[in-house]
């Protein structure tokens, strides 16, 4: 039984398998805790391959008392997957983030410290295997602040009308093709990279992206996408620099939409022809994006910018420091300054008191020993806080003002040209 865990209940991680139950009831209760349909036992081969193409580790809690008829116990009534991949913490510099995903407990076995027991004794395990923080993806808001994880990254759901074509302001750069969907899915995982090493905020993405964006398998099942396009944009070498993947959304949708599904630019002049291309199709009315930068250079690049509308702003990734003194001085910073941290940490992981020095990009986290008195700008910040302030996708007066960050007016100030005068954070992967 894992520590915190009610008695009767017994958990287990594991690597996923072909050809093995475990994995299959691990996947189902998925699909259960997601209300998502049950899974085809025809697609549980290229279902399990991609877990393992992300190298997820699966946990699973099991209870084995329950009672005839109901469910078979060999599905587990809470699931957990951890994986790892590189984030970017500006200037290009990737860290490797410990990111957790499918995380469900069952209604019917709630307040029995299921949820608790999983994340801390796995974000325990992730600080001593060396990862600095952590990272995920919330269904719901309210549940991982408890934890210390803090909003880091948003993205804006975004239309378009496009009657009569959308017109720019500059001219045309390099060349944009209809993409041959089965070569799309080995090109764009070059072309995300490099839009991965260019961009704050930006996540390494998982094998699905991949099948999705070449229409072999569809948003919501492992089936094709038969309605799925994609475009290329080619930049002046002849090598592609950025795709986007949209369909119609039908003739009986009234305005004539395209959805663009996904779209990723390792340049700006690939974002810009992309967005030229989708904006110039015949029979069409509107476009739609769920996952543009909320910084978006878009409306800028168009000649009438009242045609860009943003409907939403969602949160998108989540951090939570594990390493203070690893993350901070992993991260790149623009500006430069001083200023002492004491980082309060409800889990006692991240706790501690920091002089943290910046200049020409690289900074230096030095332990402050407890009791002395901290010289210049000092300020005590909630580990949660820590984690939105780190990408600089949130201003630390903002953050004081919510009650997060305690300090000085120069300490807030230190703090945000440190950490918010970079490019805004954006990442459109979620995981």
């Amino acid at each position: 039984m894992a520590s915190g865990l009610s008695s009767g209940l017994r958990t287990t991680s594991f690597a996923p398998e072909n050809d093995d139950a475990r994995t299959a009831n691990w996947l189902e209760a998925v699909n259960l805790g997601f209300h998502e349909q049950r899974g085809d036992p025809k697609h549980l081969p290229a279902e399990v391959d991609a877990c393992q193409r992300d190298g997820r580790i699966l946990t699973a809690v099991y209870d084995d008392t329950a009672p005839d008829s109901a469910l078979d116990p060999a599905v587990p009534v809470a699931t957990y997957a951890t994986m790892v991949n590189s984030l970017n913490v500006g200037g290009g510099r990737l860290l490797p983030a410990h990111l957790v995903t499918a995380v469900t407990v069952r209604p019917t076995h709630r307040r029995r410290g299921i949820l608790r027991s999983m994340i801390t004794s796995d974000l325990q395990r992730a600080k001593e295997a060396g990862l600095a923080l952590a990272g995920l993806t919330a269904s719901e808001a309210t549940i991982y602040g408890r934890f210390g994880f803090g909003a880091a990254t948003s993205t804006a759901e975004i239309r378009m009308d496009t009657r009569g074509g959308l017109g720019f302001t500059s001219g045309t750069t390099g060349s944009i093709a209809v993409a041959d969907s089965a070569k799309l899915r080995f090109l764009a995982p070059d072309i995300y990279r490099a839009h991965l090493e260019r961009t704050n905020g930006a996540m390494g993405r998982q094998h699905r992206y991949w099948m999705r964006a070449s229409a072999a398998w569809s948003e919501e099942s492992f089936e094709p996408d038969k309605a799925l396009r994609g475009v290329l944009h080619y930049n002046a070498n002849g090598v592609p620099d950025g795709y986007a993947a949209y369909k119609s959304l039908g003739w009986r949708t009234e305005p004539h939409t395209v959805k663009v599904t996904d779209l990723v630019a390792a340049s700006d002049d690939a974002y810009r022809e992309l967005w030229r291309y989708l904006g110039s199709m015949d029979l069409v009315d509107r476009l739609t994006f769920d996952a543009a930068p909320v910084a978006d250079p878009l409306p800028w690049m168009l000649a009438d910018r009242r045609r860009y509308q943003v409907t939403s702003v969602d949160d998108v990734l989540w951090l939570r420091i594990l390493d203070t003194r690893a993350a901070l001085e992993s991260r790149h910073y623009t500006g430069a300054g001083s200023v002492v941290l004491t980082v309060r940490d409800p889990l006692g992981m991240a706790d501690g008191v920091w002089r943290l020095d910046v200049d020409g990009g690289n900074a230096m986290a030095s332990p402050v020993e407890a009791g002395s008195a901290p010289a210049g700008a000092a300020a005590e910040i909630d580990v949660a806080a820590l984690g939105s302030l780190y990408l600089g996708g949130v201003s630390a007066p903002t953050l004081a003002a919510a009650g997060g960050i305690r300090g000085s007016q120069a300490a807030l100030e230190v703090l945000d040209a440190l950490f918010t005068a970079g490019p805004a954070p954006y990442c459109s992967t979620h995981f």
